[in-house]
């Protein structure tokens, strides 16, 4: 799908069932994959490891500091998931082939990449929101149009 194969990708979460099997696809393609325990030291680690609601703060704290959004938005897309889920149906139930699914992925998701815009509100709905470090775009201002300069 025309990832860079050297990036590198941090999984945010604990094990899960069959993680070695399930992830292997992944692991193959990316080499560059690295969970908490790859970034810390077992000692650092070891604080937290009783406590998921720490594991879960410092992988929230390392999606955030990973700048991902931050560095001009470059690499960002902003899924469509509803497309995306009927997408992996098709792919699945063997409608569609891995290159007809490829192209249309590419193609339902090639106006959602760059910069993201203002946060998304869906009124009565705020679970449906953008939240804010997914879309951060309002805590950014033009310095150009500072009132104090």
């Amino acid at each position: 799908m025309d990832f860079d194969q050297n990036i590198q990708i941090y999984i945010a979460s604990g094990e899960i069932y069959g993680c070695q099997n399930r992830l292997a696809p992944l692991c193959n393609t990316f080499p560059h994959i690295v969970k908490k325990d790859t970034i810390l030291d077992a000692d650092e680690l070891k604080q937290f490891q009783n406590h998921s609601s720490q594991m879960a703060a410092l992988d929230f704290m390392v999606s955030v500091a990973s700048k991902r959004r931050y560095l001009g938005f470059k690499k960002t897309t902003r899924l469509d998931r509803e497309k995306l889920i009927n997408l992996i149906d098709l792919h699945q139930n063997g409608t569609i082939s891995w290159i007809k699914f490829s192209g249309a992925v590419k193609m339902a998701h090639r106006k959602r990449l760059g910069r993201s815009g203002d946060r998304r509100i869906v009124a009565n709905k705020p679970k449906e929101e953008d939240y804010f470090y997914a879309n951060p775009q309002e805590c950014f201002c033009d310095a150009t149009t500072n009132s104090d300069s």
